[in-house]
């Protein structure tokens, strides 16, 4: 058999690395797409002139582009058949990705547990992406439910790995180079500093975007992410292809460019949830609530710890979980991250 069906839950070995294909060369070509598919402006992602007033030789691509590309490459070999992608954590950005860098990908598989009806199961991966040198570029943990292929597969002994809450302020990577000390206030389009932001402070970000299928799918292709879920409309038993949680990280992250313009980059992503499943014609709210600050040894530069939620149409304002802990129903995406700030 030369077809590849995809793995599936019983598939997966404690401790294994998953080498995976193929490896791309991301242009700017990647940046004028995603700027198409999401409302993106964040200035150090636009402009080569402006990048290189904080210290870069031009600009570079959008973290989240670095993000979609080194995923889109695990999907073959981690979640092809998912039932779906569950959430991240410690993950960090450890280089600029900039046009003409090529990027792989390598997973290791750190957890196993079958569920409670035996027909999938969860793994965890701890995923690298690697530029052409070599060198990390980003690095983060995901889990993901999947299928199982053959019930009667005996059930792994069960490892939950124990997963830090949360990236600490000394382990955030700034660039090597980067400067905030010539950041221009009225090119990035807002005037608030690190300064002007108070720890449990929240922001509505105002704008709303309707998903459309179409862009969902062009979006789904660009990053080369082939999960029968987010294009075979037999796949689930309601007929219906589920959004890419990537697709509404980056719909939310640009949304909340209006009160967040100067969190020009993100450095890590401590948590992240893609609470309930979202499809076409659903229209995307998103706000971030201020979790945390810390100075960086970088001039001018500070670190901001952000929760950035997104929900549909009809949700409560700046509410995301009922008095049990569990996530309201109208809630997409709960994501916690770090970005960089001029102070």
């Amino acid at each position: 058999m030369k077809t590849n069906p995809g793995r599936f839950f019983e598939d997966y070995r404690l401790g294994e690395t998953i080498v995976h294909a193929v490896p791309r060369t991301l242009s700017g070509g990647e940046r004028a797409l995603y700027h198409a598919l999401y409302p993106a402006r964040h200035a150090l992602h636009s402009s080569d002139e402006f990048a290189r007033s904080c210290g870069f030789p031009a600009a570079p691509l959008d973290d989240l582009i670095a993000f979609h590309t080194v995923f889109g490459k695990t999907v073959p070999d981690i979640s092809l058949n998912a039932v779906a992608n569950l959430g991240y954590a410690e993950g960090r950005f450890l280089a600029p990705v900039f046009p003409g860098d090529t990027l792989r990908s390598e997973s290791t598989v750190i957890g196993l547990k079958e569920t409670s009806n035996g027909k999938s199961g969860v793994v965890w991966v701890r995923t690298r992406g690697l530029n052409q040198r070599g060198e990390t570029v980003l690095d983060y943990v995901r889990w993901v439910m999947v299928r199982k292929n053959r019930l009667d597969a005996p059930a792994p002994f069960a490892v939950v790995p124990q997963l830090a809450p949360a990236v600490l302020p000394e382990a955030l990577v700034v660039p090597h180079g980067l400067s905030f000390d010539r950041y221009d206030l009225a090119l990035s389009g807002e005037p608030h500093r690190w300064g002007d932001y108070a720890v449990g402070e929240r922001i509505d970000h105002v704008d709303a975007v309707t998903i459309e299928e179409a862009e969902h799918m062009l979006a789904t292709r660009l990053w080369q992410n082939t999960a029968k879920v987010h294009f075979d409309a037999t796949f689930r038993e309601d007929g219906r292809r589920l959004i890419y949680g990537g697709h509404v990280i980056s719909l939310a992250r640009a949304l909340s460019f209006n009160g967040l313009a100067n969190a020009a980059m993100i450095v890590a992503i401590n948590a992240g949830s893609h609470a309930n499943p979202c499809f076409a014609g659903d229209t995307l709210r998103a706000w971030s609530e201020v979790l945390d600050k810390a100075e960086t040894g970088a001039p001018g530069v500070g670190a901001i710890r952000l929760r950035l939620v997104a929900v549909r149409q009809g949700a409560v304002p700046f509410a995301y979980k009922d008095d049990s802990g569990r996530y309201l129903p109208d809630v997409l995406l709960d994501l916690d991250y770090w970005a960089l700030m001029p102070v």
